[in-house]
C-alpha cells in the first residue's frame, strides 16, 4: 500500500512539473507570446506595439506567467481548462472531442497492428507448432522495412493511390467508419511490424519450455500449443502495448494532418507551435491521463494472466541462450547501403539544374532528380553520414538510459508514462526553451523521449526473469544481488532489449530529421533523409521516385538493423542442446542445465 501511494505521488509530481513547464514555455524561451499568437491568428497583420498591447490585455499576459498558471489550475477541478488564445472557444470540450477522435483512430490502428503482427509471427508459429524451430533461419527483413516506413509517407501513398487515383476509399475528412481505414493502415502497419518483431523474438523461448514439450508428448494439436505460446509471451509485451497506445495518440499528428483529422495529436501540435497555452496544457494533461490509464490496464492484464506464476516464482525463462544466427542478409543489406552511400558521395548534392526538375531515374541520375533538379542519389549519399551517425548515437544513449532506468522499475515506471506522453515536437520545444536552438536540439529532444519504450521493455522482462525457478535456486545457493544481476538477469534481458533498440533505429533517424524540417534543428538544404522525404512528399503523385529513394534508404537501414540484431547474444553463455521430449531420467539433468545456463 505504501509503495502504491508513493508511486501515485511520484506520478502526480512529474505530471505537475511537465504541465507547469509547458505553462512557462514562452517565458522560458524568452519569446513574446503576444507576437506568436498574433502571427497564428493573422500572419499578414502588422505587429505594431498597440496591437500587441491589446493582445496582452485581452489574454492577461501583463499579470505574469504564475498568475495565468494558477488561474488555469484553479479551473481544472470544475472542468474548466480556460479558453483558447487563438479563437476564444472553450478548451475542455474541444480537447475531449479531439481525444475521442484519436482514441477511435488508435483503436482501428491497433486492429491493423494486431493483424500485421500476426503475419510477422506466422512463420515462427507454424514452425513452433510442428516442433521445427531448431532449424529456423534468421529473417525479419520485410517486417523491418515495414517498420522503417514513416507514417506520413505511408499515409501520403495510401491517400494518393487508394483514395485519389483508384477512388476506393475517402482520402480526406472524418465523417464515418470508411474514413478511418486509410489512416488506421498508415498508423497500424509500422506499429504492427515492431510488435510482431518483439513477439517473434519471444516465441522460440516459449516453445522450448517444459509445458510445450509435455503438450507435444500428450498429442495436443499444434494450433493449441501455438495459441498457448502466444498467451505465454503476451504479458512481456503488454507494457509496450500500453506505450504504443499513448505513442500513437501523441505521435499521429502527421497522419491527422494529411487526412484532415481533428485528433488530439494535431490539436496539441498546432497549439504548441502557436503557443496557445490553455489548449497545449489541456492536451498534454489528457495524454498524461491516457498514459496512466493505459499503464494501469496493462499492469492489471499482466497480473490476471501471470499473477500467480509471478508471485510463486514459477515462470520459465523466455530468453535462454540460442545459437547466433548465421545469415548473409546483414552483409547483403550492408553492402547495398554502402554502395548507395559511396556512389552518392561522388556527386554534388547541391548542384541545381532547373531544366531537369523531377526527372525520372536514368543513367545520368540513377535515383532521379528533385523539384530543384538536384541529383537524388547525391543527396541520399551525402545525407547518410549525418543521419546514421546522429541516429546511432541517440539510439545508444536511449539504450543505456532505458536499461539503467528499467532496472529500477519503481523509480522509472511513472517517469516512463510521463515521458511517453510527450510528443517529440513538444520535447524539442521544451529543449529549445531551456538550451536554445541549434543543430543538437533534435538529438537531445529525441534522446529525451526515445528511452521510454526500452525502459518499459527492460522492466517487463526483468519482472518475469525474477519469477523463474532457476533464479530462486541460484539465490538459495547464496548468490549475491550483484551476481544475480551480472550472471542471470542482464544476460537474459539485455540481448532482446538491444534488438528492440536496433529495430527503432530507422524511426530515430526519421524523428531527428522531421524535427529539423519543423525549424528545430538542421535546416534545408541539408540532405538529411527525413528532410528529403518531407521536401519531396508534395510531389509523390507526379514523381514517386523523389520519395521512394530516401524511403528505400530508410527501409534498407531497418532491414540491416534487424538482420544484424539476430546475432546479438550475451558472450559466454552456454547453448543447451535442443530436446524434443524429456524422459524421467532426463528431468534432473534438464533442471541442472536451466540453473547453469539461465
Amino acid at each position: 500500500m505504501r509503495h502504491r501511494v508513493a508511486t501515485l505521488l511520484w506520478r502526480a509530481l512529474l505530471a505537475a512539473v511537465l504541465v507547469c513547464g509547458i505553462g512557462l514555455l514562452p517565458w522560458l524561451s524568452r519569446t513574446d507570446p503576444a507576437l506568436t499568437v498574433l502571427k497564428a491568428r493573422s500572419a499578414d497583420r502588422d505587429p505594431d506595439p498597440r496591437t500587441l498591447a491589446d493582445i496582452r490585455e485581452q489574454l492577461g499576459l501583463d499579470q505574469g506567467p504564475l498568475h495565468l498558471l494558477g488561474q488555469w489550475l484553479g479551473g481544472l477541478p470544475h472542468g474548466d481548462a480556460g479558453r483558447s488564445w487563438l479563437n476564444g472557444t472553450e478548451v475542455t470540450p474541444a480537447v475531449v472531442q479531439a481525444l475521442g477522435v484519436s482514441l477511435l483512430l488508435v483503436t482501428a490502428a491497433l486492429v491493423v497492428a494486431a493483424g500485421t503482427a500476426a503475419l510477422v509471427c506466422a512463420r515462427t508459429l507454424g514452425l513452433g507448432a510442428r516442433r521445427r524451430l531448431d532449424g529456423r533461419r534468421a529473417g525479419g527483413g520485410a517486417s523491418a522495412m515495414l517498420a522503417a516506413l514513416p507514417e506520413f509517407l505511408t499515409a501520403s501513398v495510401l491517400a494518393t493511390v487508394v483514395g485519389v487515383q483508384l477512388g476506393w476509399l475517402p482520402a480526406l475528412g472524418w465523417y464515418g467508419p470508411r474514413w478511418t481505414i486509410l489512416p488506421a493502415l498508415a498508423l497500424g502497419l509500422p506499429a504492427g511490424a515492431v510488435l510482431g518483431r518483439l513477439l517473434d523474438d519471444l516465441l522460440p523461448g516459449a516453445f522450448a519450455e517444459p509445458w510445450a514439450l509435455a503438450a507435444e508428448a500428450r498429442g495436443l494439436r499444434g494450433r493449441t500449443v501455438a495459441a498457448q505460446a502466444v498467451r505465454r509471451c503476451v504479458p512481456a509485451l503488454l507494457p509496450n502495448l500500453g506505450l504504443f497506445v499513448v505513442g500513437l495518440t501523441a505521435g499521429s499528428v502527421a497522419v491527422e494532418q494529411i487526412y484532415d483529422i481533428p485528433g488530439l495529436g494535431r490539436t496539441t501540435l498546432q497549439a504548441a507551435l502557436a503557443q496557445d497555452l490553455p489548449v497545449l496544457q489541456a492536451g498534454t494533461l489528457a495524454l498524461l491521463l491516457l498514459a496512466a490509464t493505459a499503464t494501469g490496464l496493462a499492469a492489471l492484464a499482466v497480473r490476471l494472466v501471470t499473477g500467480p506464476a509471478l508471485r510463486d516464482g514459477a515462470l520459465d525463462s523466455l530468453h535462454r541462450p540460442r545459437p547466433s544466427a548465421r545469415s548473409t542478409l546483414p552483409f547483403v543489406y550492408g553492402g547495398l547501403l554502402t554502395a548507395v552511400v559511396t556512389l552518392g558521395l561522388l556527386r554534388d548534392p547541391l548542384a541545381l539544374d532547373t531544366g531537369a526538375r523531377l526527372q525520372p531515374p536514368s543513367w545520368a541520375h540513377p535515383f532521379g532528380t528533385d523539384a530543384l533538379g538536384r541529383d537524388l542519389l547525391a543527396r541520399v549519399g551525402h545525407g547518410a553520414l549525418d543521419t546514421l551517425l546522429v541516429a546511432l548515437a541517440v539510439s545508444v544513449a536511449a539504450l543505456v538510459v532505458g536499461v539503467l532506468l528499467g532496472l529500477l522499475p519503481r523509480l522509472s515506471g511513472p517517469l516512463v508514462d510521463t515521458v511517453n506522453a510527450v510528443p517529440p515536437v513538444l520535447a524539442a520545444l521544451l529543449v529549445t526553451a531551456v538550451a536554445g536552438s541549434g543543430a543538437a536540439t533534435p538529438a537531445v529532444a529525441v534522446a529525451a523521449v526515445s528511452w521510454a519504450a526500452l525502459a518499459a521493455h527492460t522492466s517487463s522482462l526483468l519482472r518475469q526473469e525474477r519469477a523463474t525457478p532457476h533464479l530462486a535456486a541460484t539465490r538459495g545457493l547464496g548468490a549475491s544481488r550483484w551476481y544475480l544481476l551480472r550472471h542471470e538477469l542482464l544476460p537474459a534481458v539485455l540481448p532482446p532489449v538491444t534488438r528492440h533498440a536496433l529495430l527503432r533505429l530507422p524511426g530515430v533517424a526519421l524523428a531527428l530529421a522531421s524535427l529539423g524540417f519543423l525549424g528545430l534543428g538542421t535546416q534545408p538544404p541539408s540532405p538529411e533523409w527525413g528532410l528529403l522525404l518531407a521536401e519531396n512528399q508534395p510531389y509523390a503523385e507526379r514523381a514517386p521516385w523523389a520519395v521512394l529513394a530516401p524511403a528505400a534508404a530508410l527501409a534498407l537501414l531497418g532491414a540491416l538493423a534487424v538482420s544484424a540484431a539476430g546475432g546479438v547474444r550475451w558472450p559466454g553463455r552456454r547453448v543447451p542442446r535442443p530436446r524434443t521430449a524429456l524422459s524421467g531420467s532426463e528431468q534432473p539433468l534438464r533442471a541442472r542445465e536451466l540453473v547453469e545456463t539461465g
